[in-house]
């Protein structure tokens, strides 16, 4: 057991990174206007996370590469090596600078829920402040450290509202297990996928696991990390639903209605469990999503930056300074992220695909490629990923 602790990490700050304000969010709606209904979206985000971030960590371990560096080295066709960058660029960029806002927004309301609204204007610049003092100290085990503290108090928050609710086990079972698709719930069904398996956290595991493990070896221990960490990172996101579960019907448009509405279930204390857990979510996201954007394009660019390299400053800065500069232009909270949420959706697919076609080549792994049933069950979710976002995109032109 000691030595799984001394090995837990980056699964950990993926599940930091995926529990967002956008995940909060979205699971709070999820869960107010569908109930238990559509627990089952985030068993398959689960299933689908852990696979495929395990095949993203496997790649970083044994190549000891970046996942962008490595799909730059395998395409040969320099037209298409220059696509696939450019994709890539423009996938983590705009996907990222997205998030950034609505990571910083969404940490901004927990403060306003802990501390009011009195100093609301300077809160994304406290918060910004804090994520570039972490980044710029450019020390793994430092950051790693903070964020695995900061997940465990964002768990203890929303898992405490959801016990509290007093959930019933037969209809939350049958939710997570019996795939049921209400009226008007696909786009949110989108959502809840798109918020687990993102796009950018495949690049930022192969690049953490990198720094992490050195040996071949420690592929066993990437593994485990990687299975509990995220099982526990998806339970907090079905905790957030079930306690939204309790409100039942309302208008919401962020964490904070969520709160309201439990009031009635253990008082004015919601507002400070529900808004310590957004500040945890939303700043454990605002670091990790500039620090995969750094990683993409120490990759693309083929700098082989360290964490203090000046380049690699540059690049989590400028996401950084994007999400900051947002949260200023007084968005409402919630379409920032449903806009990240559906842009990962569709480009979730295509980087996917590219990973899938990278952990199959012998000249990459060796022995430790893929197996027949490990590229079953990829396909599998890649397909679900293409249709959802197929139906996305047909949804949001009004076509369905």
């Amino acid at each position: 057991m000691i030595k799984w602790f001394k090995n837990i990490g980056p699964g950990a700050l993926i599940a930091a990174a995926f529990i967002g304000p956008g995940t909060v969010t979205l699971c709070t709606i999820a869960g107010v206007t569908f109930g238990y209904n559509l627990l089952w979206a985030m068993t398959l985000s689960i299933v689908a996370t852990v696979v495929l971030q395990e095949m993203a960590a496997r790649v970083g371990i044994i190549t000891q590469k970046g996942l962008a560096e490595v799909i730059r080295e395998q395409i040969n066709s320099v037209v298409l090596r220059r696509l696939a960058i450019l994709l890539i660029l423009a996938a983590i960029v705009v996907g990222n600078g997205a998030y950034e806002a609505g990571n910083i927004t969404g940490s901004s309301l927990g403060l306003t829920a802990i501390f009011g609204d009195t100093y609301s204007n300077s809160y994304p610049i406290i918060i910004g402040v804090i994520a570039f003092g972490l980044l710029y100290i450019g020390n793994y085990k430092i950051l790693e450290r903070c964020l695995i503290a900061l997940v465990i108090i964002m768990s203890f928050s929303f898992l405490n509202a959801a016990i509290m609710t007093k959930p019933d086990l037969s209809l939350l079972i049958k939710g997570m297990f019996i795939p049921t698709l209400p009226d008007k719930s696909l786009l949110t069904v989108i959502g809840l996928i798109g918020t687990t398996v993102v796009p950018y956290n495949l690049f930022l595991h192969a690049s953490l696991a990198k720094e992490k493990w050195k040996k071949k070896s420690d592929l066993k221990f990437a593994r485990k990390d990687t299975f509990i960490s995220i099982i526990l990172g998806g339970f907090v996101s079905m905790a957030i639903i079930i306690s939204a579960s309790a409100i039942g019907g309302g208008n919401i448009s962020s964490v904070l209605d969520l709160a309201k509405g439990l009031e009635p279930l253990y008082g004015t204390a919601a507002k400070y469990f529900l808004g310590i857990g957004l500040f945890a979510a939303g700043i454990t996201s605002s670091i990790t999503a500039p620090l995969a954007a750094a990683f993409v394009a120490n990759g693309c660019f083929g700098w082989k930056a360290g964490l203090k390299d000046f380049r690699f400053r540059l690049a989590w800065s400028f996401i950084l300074i994007i999400g900051v500069s947002f949260s200023f232009l007084k968005f409402t909270p919630i379409e920032i992220i449903k806009f990240a949420q559906i842009a990962n959706g569709i480009l979730l697919p295509v980087i996917a695909l590219f990973l899938l076609w990278v952990v199959n080549k012998t000249s990459v792994l060796g022995k430790y490629k893929n197996g027949m049933l490990h590229n079953i069950i990829s396909v599998f979710i890649i397909l679900i990923t293409i249709v959802l976002g197929i139906k996305s995109i047909m949804k949001v032109f009004e076509l369905l």
